[in-house]
């Protein structure tokens, strides 16, 4: 009988272990290049993701960003397109955090495709300079930018600071930006910000219509519906609205999720409850945006309510995210991603 129980506890031990050797953290190098705008990260001596933030792009982004089995999950288009994929919005790349009017300034739907004799009418987010990067079990990675009007005014600083880490399946970004405003700074509710995230082609829901969006300034995008069902990713959130009924709703977290060759391929974001108006909207559209956006209430409420966050000349506003990318036989499940939120936001 001893023997017996000291098999079963050896066994358990044996299980303990091997799950807990599947959870280890791998080692995350943040490589800063010399000659460059851009910083490295790798996780268990794999590529994970990069931040570029060259004079080319109006904001700094994490592009291009793979899962722990090297799946890209973000789309290619307009830096390396891929055959097939959409190539409509081409503001949309990789990761990235901004917002459609800050004192007026359009800083989300700036791209190369806007005319010069309307570029007065958006905003840039320039990195100026690196503040701290450090490998380890968790990877540090810190930048400040300026967010200016075409005159190169300073309107806000920006302190980002990033904490990656990765295991066997599982690539997790938290990302920490405060927003220190230079003058009075009004958010006016808007439909498009603020953290950002283009989906890979598999991960958008499927459809065969085309759809057609038009920004605050009258310019339409026209999204083709898919035929070659390449499509087959869903959105579940905390509050549990699926599929395009996600978008404009609260939540916690919300996750896609789709197969993307063998594997099920998830991406989630967790909101934290220190941010503004949390929890936050989710501005998540089947044609592959994936984004938190707080600060569009009047939008998602059809204006029975608003907020119009302000800011005085020296006050600060914080946003903190959780980023999750799982890649496997299944994707993190509902009561998995309630303990991640509750272990966020004890951060």
């Amino acid at each position: 009988m001893m023997i017996f129980r000291w098999m079963s506890f050896a066994a358990a031990m044996m299980l303990i272990a091997s799950s807990s050797f599947a959870q280890k953290k791998e080692v995350v190098k943040v490589i800063k290049s010399s000659s460059e705008n851009r910083v490295d990260i790798l996780i268990g001596g794999q590529p994970f993701t990069s931040l570029l933030y060259p004079d080319s792009l109006e904001k700094p982004v994490l592009y291009p960003i793979h899962a722990a089995n090297g799946t890209v999950v973000t789309r290619g288009f307009p830096l390396e397109s891929r055959p097939g994929e959409p190539t409509d919005h081409p503001h949309h790349i990789g990761l990235w955090f901004n917002f459609e009017n800050v004192n007026g300034l359009d800083f989300w739907n700036n791209s190369y495709a806007i005319p010069a004799n309307k570029k007065s009418l958006y905003g840039w987010v320039r990195t100026d300079r690196i503040i701290e990067t450090k490998s380890g079990s968790t990877g540090i990675l810190a930048y400040h930018a300026n967010w200016v009007n075409q005159k190169k005014q300073v309107l806000m600083e920006e302190t980002t600071r990033f904490e990656f880490s990765g295991s066997a399946n599982q690539r997790i970004i938290d990302r920490f930006t405060t927003l220190n405003a230079d003058t009075d700074i009004a958010f006016n509710d808007a439909k498009d910000g603020m953290l950002g995230l283009r989906l890979a082609h598999e991960l958008q829901i499927p459809t065969n219509e085309d759809q057609q969006f038009t920004d605050n300034k009258g310019n339409v995008t026209m999204v083709k519906g898919g035929t070659d069902h390449i499509a087959n990713g869903n959105y579940l959130t905390s509050a549990g609205k699926t599929g395009n009924d996600a978008w404009s709703t609260r939540g916690v977290w919300c996750k896609v999720f789709g197969k993307m060759g063998a594997d099920s391929v998830g991406i989630v974001i967790i909101d934290h409850p220190k941010n503004p108006n949390y929890p936050t909207f989710w501005h998540a559209r089947g044609y592959g945006l994936f984004a938190a956006n707080p600060l569009g209430e009047k939008v998602f409420t059809n204006g029975k309510s608003s907020l119009n966050l302000k800011l005085k000349k020296g006050e600060s506003v914080t946003f903190r995210y959780r980023i999750v990318i799982s890649s496997g036989d299944k994707t993190i499940s509902t009561a998995g991603l309630n303990k991640m939120a509750t272990e966020f936001a004890g951060k």
